[in-house]
């Protein structure tokens, strides 16, 4: 059905799709890069021994990074499967 529906856009269609294609994948991978920097920065306030109410931030850092990983795989997930369908409109 997928290969159906490609075949009925038109160049400029189809050529915008590929960008939605690349811009969402470009996304997830923001997502992802800005988990990793929670997760390292979360790590880092951990080996600071002198002061121990900073350990309170590391374990925030933890819960936004995963919270940004949650966030950008389901945001990828679901334009993915708006583009498969050919849902424009409701994005």
């Amino acid at each position: 059905m997928e290969k159906d529906f490609e075949n009925e856009l038109i160049i400029r269609d189809f050529l915008a799709r590929q960008r939605t294609t690349l811009a969402n994948q470009r996304t997830l991978l923001t997502y992802i890069r800005t988990s990793l920097y929670f997760l390292v920065s979360g790590t880092a306030l951990f080996e600071v021994e002198h002061l121990n109410h900073i350990r309170d931030f590391g374990y925030l850092a933890f819960v936004l990074s995963a919270v940004f990983l949650v966030l950008g795989f389901y945001s990828y997930f679901s334009v993915r499967s708006k583009l498969k369908k050919g849902n424009y409109h409701k994005m």
